[in-house]
């Protein structure tokens, strides 16, 4: 196994359309769109293989929820003997708008749970897809907000966004963090504010 990506999300149905799960969302569409091997239950998830560009990817989707994904991730890698940098881990992030993108390794976990565990289990040097989800505007709706499902008017670029992340990954694995970067944002440009509900 030369790579592992890692979508963060909770494992139960009512979950399955939440802003918090968009990690697993990705998986599911790489999954489908490179023709990977059936999902089977492994490594504390959900896990499948395939290739891409000639590498070998799993990809996991953990069932210890969202706040213990690192120990999934763990199992992974000790089972592969690969190191926390061959971990890429998507995950949704409030401090970015709705439908940008940002590659980040290294610093803070910003009190998200579930990018706190990978540092716990992997280390900070983790590289990380963080996927804009918008902010609800107050530190208290934080939790009802990334636990609710996506709005209507959001699945467009939602879907946009997935498709893209998919789509560009043979850069992400070759190292090109910003050429990826770049190649998603060019695919699934973020959705422009409507004036009246800035």
């Amino acid at each position: 196994m030369d790579h592992i990506l890692v979508g963060q999300g909770n494992p139960d149905a009512k979950y399955a359309g939440n802003r918090h799960n968009i990690g697993f969302m990705v998986m599911d569409a790489i999954a489908s769109d490179y023709g990977f091997s059936p999902w089977r239950k492994k490594f504390q998830g959900q896990a499948c293989d395939g290739r891409i560009g000639g590498q070998k990817v799993l990809l996991l989707k953990p069932e210890t929820y969202y706040n213990e994904t690192g120990r999934a991730a763990r199992a992974a890698i000790d089972f592969y003997k690969l190191s926390p940098e061959d971990v890429t881990v998507f995950h949704d992030e409030i401090d970015l708008a709705e439908g940008r993108l940002r590659v980040k390794r290294g610093g803070g976990h910003s009190g998200n749970n579930g990018v706190r565990s990978m540092f716990t289990h992997l280390g900070p040097e983790v590289r990380r897809i963080r996927m804009g989800v918008g902010h609800p505007g107050d530190k208290s709706r934080v939790m009802p907000y990334v636990l609710s499902d996506f709005a209507k008017a959001d699945e467009s670029w939602r879907d946009t966004l997935i498709d893209a992340c998919s789509r560009a990954l043979p850069l992400l694995l070759t190292e090109a963090d910003e050429r990826y970067q770049t190649e998603v944002m060019r695919l699934a440009p973020a959705p422009k504010k409507d004036p009246k509900q800035a």
